[in-house]
């Protein structure tokens, strides 16, 4: 095989990859757009249920629980899948950083993610790992398991903090989940009055609890896979800025290989043609 139809050959190989990858790229695009849909909407209604719970609270602060110091759990959302550049480290460093802040010898850590699980896989602290969602229609698989599993390893009322990419700019954060409202507890209240209830306060707040706690995960979940396709996009966006330029160079390589080849093919016809002026010269 000459070495033009070797370029070619690695070109089309090339083409190919450029093909997938700007195909991925469109699909984290898709993904991105889905899920800023449905993460507004789920930020209200997180947002609604805070202000109610606010407005109880305001006037029944012995229903907020004190939180244990110890044995906290911290759960880390990363990545199910890859191309989405260092995505985990950050959240490896803010784990590692909360860890060593409070002295967390005792605190237990849950990765959801399986990119992430396989860094955090011989931490002696991992309590469990979960699969994370990759697509805005796992997202309810993925906190159903989530939910299931954080039940089985929350005692009493030790704190729940998330880890995950959400802040300003899609930087990591550390939420506080449980306890609950917690930093509601020297607020003042909002209105005069109390609020009239069918229910008593404390059956109130139990079900404020349990439809924030799952409203709010429900909305990390959704800017956390947000962030991972958005990252994904730039990640595979320059994997596409450099395959475009590979397939130039071997563009104008080929182009450069064509062009000697055509001049040795020139040279051959005129050294031929000098060839056979020179036997007709000697014949005559």
């Amino acid at each position: 095989m000459s070495r033009r139809h070797e370029l070619r050959h690695h070109q089309s190989q090339l083409g190919e990859a450029r093909q997938i990858i700007g195909a991925m790229q469109s699909l984290a695009f898709i993904e991105v757009r889905r899920l800023r849909k449905v993460m507004e909407i789920q930020q209200k209604v997180v947002a609604g249920l805070y202000s109610a719970a606010r407005d109880l609270l305001g006037f029944h602060r012995e229903l907020l629980p004190v939180a244990q110091a110890e044995n906290p759990l911290y759960l880390v959302l990363g990545s199910e899948r890859g191309f989405c550049g260092d995505f985990n480290e950050p959240l490896l460093q803010t784990l590692q950083r909360c860890l060593t802040e409070s002295a967390g010898e005792h605190a237990r850590v849950v990765a959801c993610g399986r990119k992430l699980s396989g860094h955090l896989e011989t931490h002696p602290q991992l309590q469990a790992t979960f699969e994370g969602a990759t697509v805005l229609d796992e997202v309810e698989d993925t906190l159903i398991r989530l939910a299931n599993g954080l039940a089985g390893l929350l005692n009493g009322d030790a704190p729940l903090i998330v880890i995950y990419h959400g802040g300003a700019d899609e930087e990591v954060i550390a939420r506080p989940l449980l306890p609950p409202f917690a930093e509601l507890r020297d607020q003042p209240a909002q209105f005069a009055y109390a609020p009239q209830l069918y229910v008593t306060p404390a059956q109130l707040m139990q079900d404020l609890v349990d439809q924030y706690l799952f409203a709010a995960l429900h909305e990390i979940l959704y800017v956390s896979l947000m962030a991972e396709n958005h990252l994904r996009m730039q990640h595979l966006e320059g994997a596409v800025r450099h395959l475009d330029k590979r397939l130039n160079n071997l563009k104008t390589r080929e182009n450069q290989l064509r062009q000697e080849e055509i001049i040795e093919e020139i040279e051959v016809i005129l050294l031929n043609a000098e060839s056979g002026a020179s036997s007709d010269f000697n014949v005559d």
